[in-house]
């Protein structure tokens, strides 16, 4: 009697263990198999629809229930511009139900109110997301949200991390533009649709290996069907001229067709005034001195169209068309140079000076289009994608350049000289790529792909000498150089999840074959090599409040066109510019070695080697009293150091968000003004930025952003630069149901972020103390109409090539 009791008690016992511990877990995704992240995921009573649970998806859009008792269980998701999911499960033992797919919604949003959250940020295995959709940060521009991403640093007219300038992308599009008309494009576009920034250190094989880290700015699905538009602009004033940027988008979507359009326009003046000091050296004694007074007057109204078209067929298969152009024309880009230059003699008294006036005129034109394919597989997960791409890049520019040559106390010029310079540049660019995506299960996924590229460009100089008045043509200095480049790259990844480790592996294959011919020399060069570009990904989440990573990556950096011109292009009578049609590629090997701790914070160790950078060195000729700025591979680069990120809550108002470095950067390099001696530069190091977010009212529709930036003395090359100091302050109001906003601020308050350059060793003693309109009072707008909740489908064009177009 009593064994029969014993057991059936512990029969039973076993039973109430068992459905104690079931487990109900699944993937939510959205109809293009992408993975729907943070959408709401309850559990419910089948008969009275009471709540029971609630969880959210992660990242990968995975979500999961433990300890559920057996039974049966109504399941609800929901996630903002999609029907609700709604199905009836019983539970018997654990169950995993794979992919379910949240349908878009089709009717219209315009009783919906999207309250604004804190912005959040995720570490996937091998990137860092920061999600900012429907945050206080979408009433900024694009480039305001990236002074506030971890790990990024936007100062002095640059983005950089980790102390390299990243490769933008648009919804893995990348943007073909110079730095500096990237940085105006971010800034005259709003920020209203931007879903998140991922902060890419080491790009996957996927990514071209061209460049360092790549920002990747993720735009919001569009959801629904029918039409929205923005107007947006600011105003900047500086010390000595105002900057404009205006720009509008518009997004039409029926249910076969999306269309997007953007255009903006920056016009804007900007002044430079740099004193200039160097000292010319022979047998280590000083010969001579040049002191001159730089000013510099550039303007310039860079005009941007991006648009693009994506028509579905059917269920299966998509076309997409897409242009991006840029805009420079010759009647609003102007560049005007006035420099004094006084000579002393050795015992530091004047010998004469001179005077130099430089104007010059620059046009450009760059168009791009690319026509997109995918098919997708009626397997869940496979898809195949094409595109073909051209670009047509012209460049031309024009300067008259006269120089005064003067005896001290004296009024009339001595000598006068006088040049004029043509340039041009036409280039280009087709290429054809395919990529194939597998889904081989919830947790792995393999992705391969191929691309061919070809470069055709030719650069023209001209350069015209005075002789009594009379133009004529230096032939010695005026050259023709043809540059053709075919590269062909393959690659493949494979990526895997477990409960706590993630991996991800790829590598990427690439042949480059080149051809240089300067026509006044006939000299060609040829060159050709093939390179290995691995990527290594590991994380491991050891609980809930620690995560620790480790990833490495092989990149290159290829010289840009310009760099690849061998003539001289001369700035003044003393100063020139050339390039070496030899350079060799840059590779670099980065490690990193990282620590998460209750997502908050992070702790990273890295190290870069880079071989053969190709840089623009600046070298006195201590002969001929001549600056020489040329594009050369210096050795090697070595930096490796500390980083630490946060992005926290400190009160329910007040967010702060820091980003710090500590590190050391040794250059190594060849003076080839001094025997090609080996030399070496290195200096440690250390920047913070430290942004405090103040949210003010009821509904938070008043934001204060402070930040702080500071920049120990850094080295550059053969050069040091000095420490940097600025502190931001900015004001911004959302008006209208979050229709409007307006903002004010200003910019560098203690005019503290001017800095000086030092070039000394050997016989190279160069310093340059450099002041720039930093201090800049800001305003700002943004208003959105129509069916104003819409996101829009806009992209970029992705081509390596063209980021190489700069000049």
């Amino acid at each position: 009697m009593y064994t029969k009791l014993i057991s059936s008690f512990l029969f039973l016992f076993s039973i109430l263990c068992v459905s104690q511990n079931i487990v109900f877990e699944g993937v939510v995704k959205d109809i293009d198999n992408n993975p729907i992240a943070f959408s709401n995921v309850t559990l419910h009573d089948i008969e009275d629809n009471s709540f029971l649970k609630g969880t959210a998806t992660n990242s990968q859009g995975v979500f999961k229930f433990q300890d559920l008792k057996s039974g049966s269980y109504k399941l609800k998701i929901s996630f903002l511009g999609f029907d609700e999911f709604e199905a009836i499960y019983s539970l018997k033992k654990s169950l995993n139900i794979k992919t379910i797919i949240l349908e878009e919604k089709s009717e219209e949003l315009d009783g919906v109110v999207v309250i604004a959250k804190k912005p959040t940020v995720k570490r996937l295995v091998d990137r860092l997301v920061f999600n900012v959709e429907n945050s206080t940060l979408s009433n900024n521009n694009v480039l305001d949200v990236l002074k506030n991403t971890p790990s990024v640093l936007v100062q002095d007219e640059s983005i950089t991390v980790k102390n390299s300038e990243p490769t933008v992308y648009i919804n893995d599009r990348r943007v073909h533009l110079s730095s500096n008309e990237v940085m105006q494009l971010l800034e005259g576009t709003s920020a209203t649709n931007v879903k998140s920034i991922e902060v890419i250190t080491n790009p996957p094989a996927k990514y071209e290996a061209e460049g360092g880290a790549v920002i990747n700015i993720v735009t919001s699905k569009n959801i629904i069907a029918g039409y929205n538009g923005s107007v947006f602009g600011n105003y900047k004033q500086g010390s000595e001229f105002p900057k404009y940027s205006f720009g509008t988008s518009h997004f039409f979507k029926t249910k076969k067709l999306n269309s997007y359009l953007n255009y903006s326009i920056s016009p804007r003046k900007d002044f430079r005034n740099n004193d200039e000091f160097v000292n010319f050296i022979e047998n280590d004694q000083i010969t001579s001195s040049w002191e001159t007074d730089f000013k510099r007057t550039r303007e310039n109204a860079n005009q941007n169209i991006n648009a693009n078209i994506d028509y579905e067929l059917n269920e299966n298969n998509s076309l997409g068309f897409s242009t991006s152009m840029l805009i420079s024309p010759r009647e609003n880009t102007e560049t005007s140079v006035n420099s004094g230059t006084q000579v002393f003699g050795a015992n530091k008294v004047l010998d004469s000076i001179f005077n130099t006036q430089n104007r010059l005129r620059d046009e450009t034109f760059n168009f791009a289009f690319s026509l997109d394919y995918i098919h997708k597989f009626k397997k869940e997960g496979e898809k195949l994608s094409a595109n073909l791409h051209h670009t047509n890049y012209d460049f031309s520019s024009f300067q008259n350049v006269d120089t005064d040559y003067f005896l001290p106390n004296e009024v009339d010029e001595f000598r006068n000289n006088r040049f004029q310079t043509f340039s041009s540049q036409k280039i280009k660019l087709y290429t054809g790529q395919i990529d194939y995506e597998l889904t081989i299960d919830d947790s792995a996924q393999f992705e391969a792909g191929g691309k061919v590229s070809n470069i055709n460009s030719e650069s023209i100089l001209n350069q015209f000498t005075f002789n009594n008045g009379i133009r004529e043509e230096d032939l010695e200095n005026s050259d023709t150089f043809l540059y053709d480049e075919t590269n062909y790259a393959l690659y493949s990844s494979f990526s895997k999840d477990w409960d706590t480790w993630s991996l991800k592996l790829g590598l990427r294959t690439e042949y480059t074959d080149i051809k240089g011919n300067s026509l006044s020399t006939n000299q060609i060069n040829n060159n050709d090599y093939i390179k290995f570009f691995p990527s290594f990904y590991v994380t491991n989440k050891i609980n809930e409040n620690n995560e620790i990573y480790f990833n490495y990556n092989k990149r290159i950096y290829r010289p840009r066109y310009a760099q690849l011109n061998p003539f001289k292009y001369f700035l003044n009578d003393n100063a020139f510019v050339t390039g070496d049609p030899n350079l060799l590629p840059q590779i670099d090997d980065t490690f990193i070695l990282g620590y998460t701790f209750k997502q908050d914070y992070t702790f990273e160790l890295y190290y870069r080697y880079e071989k053969d950078p190709a840089l623009q060195i600046v070298f006195q000729d201590n002969n001929d009293n001549l600056l020489k700025y040329l594009n050369t591979n210096i050795d090697r680069s070595i930096s490796y150091g500390l980083d630490f990120t946060t992005y926290t809550s400190i009160t329910n108002d007040w967010n702060l968000y820091v980003l710090s470095s500590l590190f050391y950067y040794d250059n190594q390099f060849f003076a080839l003004e001094t025997n090609n001696e080996l030399e070496t530069i290195g200096q440690w190091s250390f920047y913070t930025q430290m942004v405090n977010y103040f949210s003010f009212l009821k509904d938070e529709s008043l934001i204060a952003d402070v930040s702080l930036l500071y920049i120990s003395p850094i080295a550059d090359g053969p050069s040091i630069i000095s420490n940097r100091f600025g502190l931001d302050v900015n004001l911004r109001k959302t008006l209208w149901d979050n229709k409007a906003s307006v903002s004010i601020g200003v910019l560098d308050i203690f005019n503290t972020q001017n800095f000086t350059q030092s070039t000394n060793y050997l016989n190279q003693d160069i310093k340059l103390d450099s002041r720039i309109e930093n201090r800049l009072f800001t305003l700002g707008f943004d208003y959105k109409f129509g069916n104003f909740k819409l996101n829009n489908n806009r992209k970029e064009i992705e081509l390596n090539e063209r980021y190489r177009l700069a000049n």
